[in-house]
């Protein structure tokens, strides 16, 4: 990101840039950043954008060899092409050969690394990847806005309200919007500011049932499982939910008793630190064969709601219920 940041503040810019990751904001707020340095923002006739699968390599091609108009380059934004997992030799053969008075910048998601069209963009270009926020980091991001704002918050206070965003920057932002709105004339954000504005994430009830389950504490379990289904949460995205935190909590427990510390096992299992710990904590609640059968029982009663052998509200009742016997 730093090198990015560079080549937008000096105005030495490549001709190909990837911005990929699984973090959505920085993702986006860089690709603005970039697209706004590359081009004028009223620029119609010099900027080209394609979006989705199916996008004709040809074309891109076609429309980098066109000279520019009156602008220094031609900007061409292509987002979830999808290019980069599956081949795309045209593009990958192309990007040595294209001229400086073009600019390709891919945004995507999910990229395989040993593509040719990666290797291409990282020979000829820039490839920055973008990747979930430590706790740390978040904290510090997090307090930079709050002083801009001139507002000040303890750090238990901090952790609360990280507890209830989760690590996704765009979520984050959208609910400290919310707590600055609320507070408007007060200097320091309590943890009641927090309680009483910020929205607990579904992931997060999902977190505090499977706590609840492992704690045998079946009434808390179910009333969250029926807390869910009152904010209007499908059965089935419920039972996906569960399903991937009994997943990650298999993972965690079999990195764990290979030995690995906590930054090598969020690094491991794409997850911050600050998650890894919460995890790590709630994994020795169960054993390995107790994990690997929820999550075969996961799977079961997806495809038995999915066959109709069974409701879909019902079958997370059952899972629940089993568990927390």
């Amino acid at each position: 990101m730093k090198m990015l940041a560079q080549d937008i503040k000096t105005g030495a810019f490549k001709t190909s840039y990837l911005l990929f990751g699984e973090e959505a904001y920085l993702r986006s707020q860089y690709k603005n950043r970039l697209k706004n340095a590359l081009a004028d923002p009223g620029d119609t006739m010099n900027v080209s954008h394609f979006q989705g699968k199916g996008i004709d390599p040809q074309a891109i091609i076609d429309l980098a060899e066109t000279l520019p108009f009156f602008a220094p380059r031609r900007l061409i934004v292509v987002e979830d092409s999808g290019f980069f997992k599956n081949k795309c030799d045209d593009l990958a053969a192309y990007l040595p050969v294209m001229p400086a008075t073009a600019c390709l910048l891919f945004v995507e998601t999910e990229v395989d690394k040993r593509s040719r069209l990666y290797k291409a963009v990282k020979s000829c270009g820039r490839a920055v990847e973008f990747q979930i926020q430590d706790e740390r980091t978040l904290m510090k991001w997090i307090l930079g806005i709050l002083k801009k704002e001139g507002r000040q918050i303890a750090e238990p206070t901090l952790r609360l309200f990280l507890e209830r965003t989760g690590t996704d920057m765009e979520r984050i932002s959208s609910e400290l919007e919310k707590l600055l709105s609320f507070t408007l004339g007060r200097d320091v954000i309590t943890a009641g500011d927090v309680e009483e504005i910020c929205t607990v994430q579904a992931s997060n009830r999902i977190f505090d049932m499977i706590r609840a389950i492992a704690e045998k504490n079946q009434r808390q379990a179910l009333d969250l499982y029926y807390d869910l289904l009152s904010l209007k949460e499908p059965s089935l995205r419920i039972l996906a939910l569960i399903a991937r935190q009994f997943q990650q909590l298999l993972l965690i427990k079999s990195l764990a008793a290979k030995g690995y510390d906590k930054n090598t096992i969020a690094d491991k299992a794409k997850l911050s630190p600050y998650i890894a710990g919460r995890c790590m904590a709630q994994a020795k609640s169960f054993t390995l064969e107790q994990l690997k059968e929820a999550v075969r029982d996961c799977a079961e009663s997806e495809e038995a709601v999915k066959t109709g052998r069974i409701s879909d509200v019902m079958s997370v009742e059952l899972l629940i219920l089993k568990y927390s016997q």
